[in-house]
């Protein structure tokens, strides 16, 4: 899989960061922004995304298109978003294996789906819609989940790979959603990675986890972006780069409890040295 943005590490795009990054030029890959939160005209948001992106490249990570959604993508997001791909020309767009729309109303959360026949064919026709749309190859990521569903005909890696045939579409392997999944549903995250097609994989993601004890004694690890990456994901993310023909992008998630603009540029460094390191091209 062809991948677009640099084969490096690079972070999310926060506003706290905006004056310190065109002050001072860091030596980061590219940066990652939600797409959602620049549809407006004009105003701050759009002045610093411009000034930026004309001294890095940028990746859009959608979180509103619900691709997991029956009722189909919504026609005025999906032309609200190509207007700000055409705007941009980010190097390139991704999204999640969820769904966040129902009835023509938007919930604020990347729900889950059962992987059956009938929910990749729904997906599939999604994700086509989309990549017409924005003229563009569209990255699925995997998501994380606290619970399993009693049906499902495919496994996730199997569901994957069958979307990147179907359609055409990347995918995004993120390695603490995986972590994060396997902790709670109890899978092997090895295993996991093993089994998707990594020949259809253009970016990775890392981030970190909250864990929760609930009453009952069991162990709850939360997909929160908020803290920095855990041992054992970094361990997975070794093994996966052990498994990768080359090296690829990838983000820094870190989106609550933001840190200084030091300590992401420190994440995304041993990132790149740990590709450096196990990924042999």
């Amino acid at each position: 899989m062809t991948a677009n943005l640099p084969r490096r590490a690079g972070i999310g795009l926060k506003p706290v960061h905006y004056h310190e990054i065109l002050d001072h030029r860091p030596d980061i890959g590219w940066f990652e922004i939600h797409p959602e939160n620049y549809l407006c005209d004009g105003g701050p948001p759009h002045r610093y995304l411009e000034a930026i992106a004309a001294h890095y490249p940028i990746s859009f990570h959608g979180v509103g298109m619900s691709l997991g959604s029956a009722e189909g993508v919504c026609n005025t997001h999906l032309k609200a978003i190509r207007q700000l791909c055409d705007r941009y020309q980010p190097a390139q767009f991704s999204e999640h294996l969820a769904w966040s729309r129902n009835d023509s109303r938007f919930l604020n959360d990347l729900l889950p789906l059962p992987y059956t026949i009938e929910s990749l064919d729904v997906v599939s026709a999604n994700i086509q819609q989309v990549q017409d749309t924005l003229q563009r190859q569209v990255f699925i990521e995997n998501p994380s989940s606290y619970i399993d569903f009693k049906q499902s005909d495919y496994s996730e890696p199997e569901f994957l790979n069958r979307l990147a045939r179907q359609t055409g579409c990347g995918l995004l392997l993120d390695i603490n959603n995986i972590y994060v999944s396997a902790c709670n549903n109890g899978f092997d995250p090895y295993r996991y990675i093993d089994s998707v097609d990594l020949a259809c994989v253009g970016e990775i993601h890392l981030a970190g986890h909250r864990v929760e004890s609930l009453p009952n004694g069991q162990i709850l690890r939360l997909d929160d972006h908020g803290s920095e990456i855990c041992k054992p994901v970094w361990q997975l993310y070794k093994h996966a780069n052990t498994k990768l023909a080359a090296h690829l992008p990838v983000l820094i998630e870190w989106d609550n409890n933001i840190p200084s603009l030091a300590t992401l540029i420190a994440e995304a460094a041993e990132a790149d040295r740990i590709q450096q390191e196990y990924c042999d091209t």
